[in-house]
Parts: C-alpha cells; sequence; structure tokens
C-alpha cells in the first residue's frame, strides 16, 4: 500500500505554543541566509568564470571540483531536496527520490549543453524557485485539501529534476565552452555536482534523521514547510524581478 508521506505530520498533533516572534526570526534567519548566499549563487566566482572561459581540451578533475562546488553552494537546489526527503523515513525512499531527481537533471544539463537548447536563466531559475513552493505545499497537505489527493510525487519531482538540470545547462552555456574536450568536460562537471549532491544530502540526512528523535520535529512541521515555501517565493520574486528588468 501506497504510504502518503506528505500527510504524515497530520498523524500527531502539532502544538500551537510556538510564538509568533518566534516564527518571524526563523523568517528572517532564512531570508537573511538567502541574501548572503546571492554573492555566492552556485559557486561561480571569478576564478571559476575566468576557468570556464579560457580553458581548452580535457580537464576532467577542474570540471569535477567545479560541478560540486556548484551544487554544495546552489541553495536552490538543496532547498527542493530538503523539502523532497523531509517525510521520507526510510533509505529506500530517499534513494528512489534522489534517484530521479538525479536522473532528471542529469538528463537536461547534458542534452542542453550539448544540443545547444536555449532558455532564459531567470525564468528557469523561477521555476526552480516555484519547485521548492511546490514541495512546501505538498509537505503541508495542501494538494490533499484542494484536490482530495497529492499528485504523483514521484513524476513530479523526476519533472523538476529536468528544469533543475537546464538551470545547470544555461548558467554553463553563458561560459562559451570551447568545443575541444566538452564531452569530457561536460561528464565531469555532472559528476561533480553529484558528488555535491551527495555529500550536501548525507548531511541534510543525517540532521533530519536527527532531529526527528525529538518532539519538536512534528511540532515544527508546519513551521518548517511554510518557511521552505516562504524561502521559494522570495527566490521566486528575486528571478522574475531580474527578468522584467532585463
Amino acid at each position: 500500500m501506497k504510504t502518503d508521506h506528505s500527510s504524515l505530520w497530520h498523524k500527531k498533533p502539532i502544538s500551537n505554543r510556538y510564538s509568533m516572534r518566534r516564527i518571524v526570526c526563523y523568517f528572517a534567519a532564512a531570508a537573511l541566509f538567502l541574501f548572503s548566499s546571492l554573492t555566492f549563487a552556485h559557486g561561480v566566482d571569478e576564478q571559476t568564470r575566468l576557468f570556464l572561459q579560457s580553458n581548452t581540451g580535457a580537464n576532467f578533475i577542474p570540471f569535477m571540483y567545479i560541478g560540486a562546488k556548484h551544487m554544495i553552494t546552489g541553495y536552490d537546489h538543496l532547498l527542493f531536496l530538503f523539502g523532497v526527503i523531509f517525510f521520507l523515513f526510510r533509505t529506500r525512499d530517499v534513494l528512489i527520490y534522489v534517484s530521479l531527481f538525479t536522473l532528471g537533471h542529469s538528463t537536461t544539463l547534458l542534452l542542453g549543453v550539448l544540443m545547444e537548447v536555449q532558455l532564459n536563466a531567470y525564468l528557469i531559475d523561477a521555476i526552480i524557485a516555484l519547485s521548492i513552493v511546490y514541495k512546501g505545499f505538498d509537505n503541508l497537505g495542501g494538494f490533499r485539501r484542494i484536490l482530495g489527493h497529492s499528485p504523483n510525487s514521484k513524476l513530479v519531482v523526476f519533472i523538476f529534476g529536468l528544469f533543475h538540470g537546464f538551470g545547470l545547462a544555461t548558467k554553463l552555456q553563458e561560459f562559451q565552452l570551447p568545443e575541444d574536450g566538452l564531452l569530457t568536460n561536460l561528464l565531469a562537471f555532472n559528476v561533480g555536482v553529484e558528488l555535491g549532491q551527495f555529500a550536501a544530502l548525507a548531511i541534510i540526512v543525517i540532521a533530519i534523521s536527527a532531529w526527528r528523535r525529538h518532539d519538536s520535529f512534528m511540532r515544527f512541521a508546519t513551521v518548517s514547510n511554510t518557511l521552505l515555501m516562504s524561502a521559494g517565493f522570495l527566490l521566486m520574486a528575486l528571478q522574475l524581478t531580474s527578468y522584467f528588468q532585463s
């Protein structure tokens, strides 16, 4: 029988003892983190930018390193994964969902660059931000209350994975990588992305697993996913504002 992970939080009473001040403080901390992270978004610093624009031939290790750094500092990808695994209590489920996400973004990362699919970076990042909002809303049981059921969560994670991959591909195409060694460098970048994702995800899983041992996990499930949605809305607003200004 299929388990609806997004509604598990309903099985335990959620305490109303947390104050509005505490919620505001959590939101302010999350907003401050997001704004302070914008400077280092996706690990594309000036040194990395110069390397990507000037390299020739296959450079497996450097591109793998850049891919790993890109994912570790990719807060939008990590926020989405945080929402995906929030109510996944079994290791098998975590592996299935993360594998679907990985398959999605690996496919569009490689094909997007090799086939030179040109998409607006701001709009793609806005869709990625929307995926964060979607997952937080789903975790809160929003779709079940409105539609009477939740959409196929595995299919949704895969589809959003495709958009996350286009986001990676779009940023790489901005650097106009040389054709010499392109496929090797792309594969190395993708391997680095997966390694970075694995490292970041391991930390998230360990943290959530430890948190689940305390009563506060179920008490603050609503607050956590509301903040997740708020972060997604904030990121989406920033990307749409940049799109219309450009």
